[in-house]
């Protein structure tokens, strides 16, 4: 089984909450560590146990105790924006994975519940501290990891393609490339038939129109 492989059938362990608690940044970065040996199968909160379960099976490796320090396993939360303290400063958009938050500049913000996959991460961002984790009062479906792993690839995909924009429009213009000495050479000449040519159609209007005494 290729690394490659192994890391796509990890992450379909994994529940694509992008909660980032395993120390990497999404679950897909994630799987490519547990499948390359450089990290356990126990940094995973939202997976809790079963998940690790599931992916020790997968690896037929030993199941390991739920890494605490990462955070504690629990229902599904999901965020709710106080939007009478909502001052749009676009920060928590900017910080959600998934894409989750709609709004504008200085306009008030909503989180798509149903999009929301309960990673936090627009909560410590807020300048307001106008956002909550509240519960979500249904389970986190395979579904719902399906669908937020693409969001997740479309954001990032997102967040790449601006950044590449933004790239190229603060890139200093190239200087002008001197041109070949064979170019260079052609523009002298035809320079030179140029003046040529003026000099030979002045000499016609003035045979045509000669100054009178």
């Amino acid at each position: 089984m290729s690394c490659r492989s192994l890391a796509d059938r990890i992450d379909a362990l994994l529940p694509q909450t992008q909660c980032t608690k395993c120390g990497y940044d999404g679950c897909r970065p994630y799987a490519d560590a547990i499948a390359q040996g450089a990290a356990p199968i126990n940094r995973c909160p939202p997976g809790g146990d079963d998940g690790i379960a599931a992916l020790a099976s997968l690896l037929q490796t030993p199941a390991l105790p739920l890494d605490l320090a990462r955070g504690e396993p629990g229902p599904l939360l999901v965020a709710r924006i106080d939007e009478s303290h909502c001052i749009g400063c676009t920060l928590c958009i900017q910080a959600c994975p998934v894409d989750a938050i709609v709004g504008a500049n200085k306009h008030m913000h909503t989180v798509l519940a149903d999009w929301c996959t309960g990673c936090d991460l627009c909560v410590a961002p807020c300048p307001v501290d106008c956002i909550q984790m509240i519960p979500a009062g249904r389970a986190w479906s395979a579904q719902d990891a399906a669908v937020s792993r693409q969001r997740h690839r479309n954001h990032q995909a997102r967040v790449e393609r601006l950044a590449a924009d933004n790239t190229r429009l603060m890139a200093p213009e190239a200087p002008a490339q001197a041109l070949p000495e064979a170019a260079a050479g052609d523009a002298h000449s035809e320079d030179r038939k140029r003046s040529a040519i003026e000099s030979a159609l002045a000499r016609a209007r003035a045979r045509r129109n000669p100054t009178q005494p």
